[in-house]
């Protein structure tokens, strides 16, 4: 797996980084956990420059973000919430999410889009409290932007590092890649059918 996704980078290069962030922040199928370190990994063979790689993750991750900040913004919180209950389980999106990330949002103010950005469980459902406070478009982009430069740029710059211990690193992470994707597959599948499951029961 670990080589499968290498290739796919190397092969569709900036634009396949790009997608595949915005991707990660609207549907889970990768995690950036695993797309971006890979992206590093490609750039330090010489396929990709590392600065480039950074900056169109960068930007993959806020484009993909916008979806939610717009949704929040002309939804509202309870809006928002009910459709979460009706459809929410194909994005994995709970009314509780909702309130978790306004919840987040209202304690922290406008550096929870910041980092936000930077926490996993948080960094996708945060633009969806900051387009339901208000936040203006300049000020999200601003914070976003950067809490998902630094994001991206730890991420990319720990596979550029593990370049030059391919043959060890390969070894270990062929297996350990190909477990992290089939789990992020079946807990999709759980909280898809868990959500499925809880609206009916209401």
């Amino acid at each position: 797996m670990f080589d499968k996704i290498v290739e796919i980078v190397s092969a569709f290069g900036y634009i396949g980084v790009f997608l595949l962030m915005l991707l990660e922040n609207i549907f889970p199928p990768i995690p950036s956990e695993l797309i971006m370190p890979l992206a590093g990994f490609v750039a330090a063979r010489g396929d990709l420059n590392f600065i480039v790689v950074i900056l169109v993750g960068t930007a993959g991750s806020v484009v993909g973000a916008l979806p939610w900040y717009y949704a929040g913004a002309k939804l509202g919180q309870e809006r928002m919430k009910r459709l979460a209950k009706r459809w929410g389980h194909w994005l994995t999106l709970s009314p509780e999410d909702v309130d978790k990330a306004s919840g987040w949002f209202d304690r922290h103010g406008k550096a929870a889009v910041f980092f936000g950005r930077l926490i996993p469980a948080v960094r996708t459902l945060i633009s969806v409290p900051a387009g339901i406070a208000g936040m203006s478009m300049t000020k999200f982009l601003i914070y976003s932007t950067l809490g998902s430069l630094i994001w991206t740029a730890l991420l990319a710059l720990a596979g550029y590092l593990l370049e030059s211990q391919y043959e060890k690193v390969s070894e270990y992470l062929n297996p350990v890649s190909t477990v992290i994707v089939v789990l992020m597959v079946l807990y999709y599948l759980y909280r898809l059918i868990r959500q499925r499951f809880a609206g009916k029961k209401h």
